[in-house]
C-alpha cells in the first residue's frame, strides 16, 4: 500500500517520504480501514519535529484521525462490521501506524460507525478536535440554556466547540482576529461574535449577559486569557484548556479571586481521557452529525503526494479550517 512516514523527526520536507508497504492484517478486536481522508492536526506536527516526545517506532505512519471503510475486520469482531463507512480516532496513538495511508489497522472502538449523510471530508475533520471540544463542554453537565465563551472561534477545536454547543442548545459568545475569521464564526453559528483586537472581551461580555457572565469557558490559550476569563465567568463557572503555547506551560492564578467565585479549570488532554467518557462524545457527536448540523470549514484538501505542503501549511498556522489528506 501507499503510505507516508518518517524514520526521524525534523522538517516536513525533509522527513516525511511517500513509498510502499506492506498492508497489515487486523488482530483479535481489530478492524482494517480503506483510509479515504485523513486529518491533520497539531499533535501530528508535534511528534513528527520533537516538541512533545522522541520517536517511539523506527518508523511512524502520521496523523491520527481519518475516514474511510472498513475492509477486514479481526477475531473477535463481527463480519458485519466489513463495509461500514467510520470515522477513525487516535489511530497512530500508542503506535507505529496512522491514516497517512491506504490503510490502517485501529481497535473496533476506534472506527466509528459514519453517517451516511455525513462525507468523508467531514468524517476526517472529527476526531481530536471534536473529542476535546465535547469534553471541555460536557464534562462539567448539560449545555441547553447555558452562555459559552469560545475563544478562537475560528480554529477548528474552535468550530468544534461552537458546532457541537449550538447543536446542544447552548448561547455561544466567540473571539476572533479580524473579518475573515468573523466570517467563519458566524457561518458555525455563534450568537455574539467579538474581535479581540478591536474590543474589550469581558466588557463585551458583561455587556451582553447583563452582567451575569458565562458559565463556560473553552480556551486555546488559558495563560495569556486567565485575566479575561475570570472577568467574563459566572459564579462556578468552568474554564476549560486544551492547548499549551509555546511560551511556557507554568500558570498563575489569583487564588482567592478563584476561591470566591468558585472558579472550576478543567484541562483537557484528549488521550488521556477515559474510554467511557469518549463513548459518551461519540454518541453525541454522531447524533449532531445525523442532525445535519456538524459542518466545518475544510481549509485544505491535499493528495497523499502533497503530505509535505500540508504538514507546512498547517505550522504556517495561515491556513483558516481542517486541513486534509485525500487517499482515494
Amino acid at each position: 500500500m501507499k503510505a507516508v512516514y518518517y524514520e526521524r523527526q525534523g522538517e516536513a520536507r525533509d522527513v516525511l517520504v511517500l513509498g510502499e508497504i506492506p498492508v497489515s492484517e487486523p488482530g483479535p478486536g481489530e478492524v482494517r480501514v480503506r483510509v479515504y481522508v485523513s486529518g491533520l492536526n497539531p499533535t501530528d506536527i508535534k511528534a513528527r519535529t520533537g516538541f512533545s516526545s522522541s520517536m517511539a517506532f523506527p518508523r511512524i505512519i502520521p496523523h491520527q484521525d481519518g475516514a474511510g471503510v472498513i475492509d477486514a475486520v479481526g477475531e473477535q469482531v463481527s463480519a458485519e462490521r466489513i463495509g461500514e463507512r467510520v470515522w477513525i480516532y487516535e489511530a497512530q496513538y500508542g503506535g507505529a501506524n496512522g491514516t497517512a495511508a491506504e490503510y490502517v489497522v485501529v481497535p473496533s472502538l476506534q472506527a466509528v460507525p459514519l453517517p451516511e449523510n455525513v462525507p468523508f471530508d467531514i468524517g476526517a475533520t472529527l476526531g481530536i478536535p471534536a473529542l476535546t471540544a465535547h469534553r471541555c463542554l460536557f464534562a462539567d453537565g448539560e449545555l441547553s440554556g447555558r452562555r459559552v465563551l469560545v475563544h478562537g472561534g475560528a480554529g477548528v477545536v474552535g468550530t468544534a466547540t461552537i458546532l457541537l454547543a449550538k447543536w446542544a442548545g447552548a448561547w455561544v459568545a466567540t473571539t476572533v482576529a479580524g473579518e475573515m475569521q468573523a466570517e467563519v464564526a458566524s457561518a458555525n453559528g455563534a450568537d455574539l461574535i467579538i474581535d479581540r483586537f478591536e474590543e474589550n472581551v469581558a466588557d463585551v461580555i458583561l455587556d451582553a449577559t447583563d452582567g451575569a457572565g458565562v458559565e463556560r469557558i473553552v480556551d486555546v490559550n488559558v495563560k495569556s486569557n486567565l485575566d479575561t476569563d475570570l472577568r467574563c465567568l459566572a459564579q462556578g463557572g468552568v474554564v476549560s484548556a486544551y492547548a499549551v503555547d509555546g511560551a511556557g506551560d507554568e500558570l498563575s492564578l489569583p487564588m482567592l479571586k478563584a476561591m470566591m467565585q468558585g472558579v472550576v479549570l478543567r484541562f483537557v488532554y484528549i488521550y488521556h481521557v477515559s474510554d467511557e467518557a469518549k463513548k459518551t462524545a461519540i454518541t453525541d457527536i454522531n447524533q449532531c452529525l445525523a442532525a445535519g448540523v456538524y459542518k466545518p470549514r475544510i481549509g485544505l484538501n491535499l493528495g497523499l503526494d502533497h503530505i509535505a505542503e500540508a504538514h507546512e501549511a498547517l505550522e504556517s498556522g495561515k491556513v483558516l479550517g481542517k486541513v486534509l489528506i485525500s487517499n482515494g
